[in-house]
């Protein structure tokens, strides 16, 4: 079944499952079955021994997988630090003091927006960070947590895609470095043509340019109309018939002793010991290397991750217990409570996440990936469609895999070699078009860690937050696809950015002037 179109049957059952069903847990486990039966070729005995495999290998693999296990671990105690930071009334304080200084509901989205992409280093703890400083004031302003985790899913990894200095930069500097090698490029170094392609990379410049359209007005399309009208008319800022990971609101009493620093001190702790020790073990790693590049390229960022969140958890619990001597209701009773609720807030996370690594594991051992990458290397494609149809090929790879780095692996060599035996001057534009479709797809996919990391970010149902920017990722998608087809038919870049550029000017402009014009947008 391996390398065949049977290999499709695992991912696209989950995620239709998903939307009919909206059971992330369900959905994932039906196509884990699946793809476990398809690779054993229906054997009882091994099909079940895949099953096991597919999840011990997320925590064991030859010895134990500290990079999935840090990760965890870090979620996990991200909800303890959410979990006393809520105890000690840091996130109240924080929003009251918020709430003098941002006094829109347009400048809570701004900011939300721009602290995605500050804080560019991963993706992951993007999601995460920006989540916790951002909720309390976008829930000031009743904005609901599908549009938080729409801000934070649309500028995390957008932005680590396109920064030299991220640890996705890292990793596809590498890539460029070995696709180089292969082909014989010296026009250019990895670092030089990883900056060149930036402007090439159409969906993310679409997506950004939304984001902040969205933020600035309320360009609200299909489900998130509906998410952000209950906000704005009851103030119930997400479904609360569905699990929310990472939310706990309620669970605490009002404490009236907190401060803005037992907020801010944890979250600056875990951004200052993340940042120095990323750079501290990339320079381990890499044997001393004072090379900034080279450094984050070697950085282990799960570890840095873990030790930053022991850190802010640490931190958040002794701001909590120097209010043992004022405050009457602070004891000892309710930190077993914040570390218990902060470790539950995040259990839903966490196992969509490990169903989510197995589905992947099965779906590399099915080769989908590479069955989906014949369907260009064995067909003769005219050069002009080639940008187009590889983007197009690597979103659905990322949304049937839920992973955009696998698809980075697959498709950036292949498309290497495709381009290179065809015209060699489209080289960069046809690999922003890779980075470019795996962004979107892993934006779609609901069996995404990203996506998952997002709505956990947020507080949010994770079918809910996929539902609601679906229709802003696909707006951006056919922008792009537009723009990577005129780029493909004058051979021009530039072309192609000002044809992205006029259609998101005509896109603004139109419904700018529907609103003025009294037509409220019906979408």
């Amino acid at each position: 079944m391996e390398n065949t179109i049977f290999s499709l049957v695992p991912p696209l059952l989950a995620i239709i499952m998903v939307l009919l069903t909206k059971r992330v847990l369900l959905s994932l486990g039906a196509g884990i079955l699946s793809a476990a039966l398809l690779v054993e070729e229906f054997s009882p005995v091994g099909s079940l021994l895949m099953l096991w495999n597919s999840f011990k290998i997320s925590f064991w693999d030859g010895g134990l997988n500290v990079y999935n296990i840090y990760i965890l671990l870090f979620i996990l105690l991200l909800g303890v630090v959410t979990a006393f930071v809520s105890l000690s009334g840091g996130s109240t304080a924080f929003a009251n003091w918020a709430i003098k200084r941002i006094k829109t509901k347009r400048g809570s989205k701004l900011l939300t927006a721009f602290l995605g992409i500050i804080i560019f280093v991963d993706d992951y703890f993007n999601a995460l960070a920006v989540g916790q400083i951002a909720r309390p004031i976008t829930d000031s302003h009743k904005v609901s947590r599908a549009k938080l985790a729409y801000f934070i899913d649309s500028t995390s990894a957008p932005i680590c895609v396109i920064s030299p200095v991220s640890s996705w930069g890292a990793f596809l500097i590498s890539q460029l470095g070995v696709i180089f090698t292969t082909h014989a490029v010296t026009e250019y170094t990895p670092l030089e043509a990883f900056i060149t392609m930036a402007p090439m990379n159409f969906y993310v410049i679409a997506t950004l340019a939304i984001v902040f359209f969205t933020a600035w007005t309320d360009f609200d399309l299909f489900e998130m109309k509906k998410h952000e009208k209950r906000a704005k008319e009851t103030g119930v800022l997400f479904d609360p018939n569905k699990t929310n990971p990472g939310d706990m609101d309620g669970d605490f009493p009002d404490n009236q002793y907190g401060k803005v620093i037992d907020l801010l001190l944890p979250i600056i702790s875990l951004v200052v010991v993340t940042l120095g020790l990323m750079f501290w073990t990339g320079y381990q790693l890499s044997g001393g290397s004072l090379d900034i590049f080279v450094i984050f390229e070697n950085t282990d960022v799960p570890f840095s991750l873990f030790i930053a969140g022991l850190v802010a958890s640490i931190l958040a619990f002794l701001l909590y217990a120097r209010q043992f001597k004022v405050n009457p209701n602070a004891n000892m009773s309710y930190v077993w409570k914040a570390l218990r609720t902060g470790i539950q807030s995040m259990l839903p996370a966490i196992l969509i996440l490990v169903f989510a690594w197995a589905l992947s594991y099965l779906i590399t051992a099915l080769e989908t990936g590479a069955f989906l990458a014949t369907i260009v290397t064995e067909n003769n494609i005219p050069v002009g469609i080639i940008p187009v149809l590889l983007f197009v090929l690597t979103a659905f790879m990322a949304f049937a895999t839920g992973s955009s780095w696998g698809s980075f692996g697959i498709l950036l060599p292949i498309g290497a070699s495709i381009i290179m035996a065809i015209d060699p001057q489209l080289l960069l534009p046809v690999l922003a078009a890779v980075l470019a479709g795996a962004v979107f797809g892993d934006h779609c996919s609901p069996i995404s860690d990203t996506t998952i990391m997002s709505a956990t970010g947020a507080g949010v149902n994770v079918i809910d937050h996929v539902m609601t920017q679906l229709p802003y990722a696909i707006t951006s998608a056919i922008i792009a696809a537009i723009g990577y087809l005129v780029l493909g038919l004058t051979g021009s870049v530039m072309i192609g950015l000002i044809t992205v550029v006029g259609i998101l000017i005509l896109l603004f402009g139109f419904w700018t002037l529907s609103n003025k014009s009294g037509n409220k947008h019906s979408i």
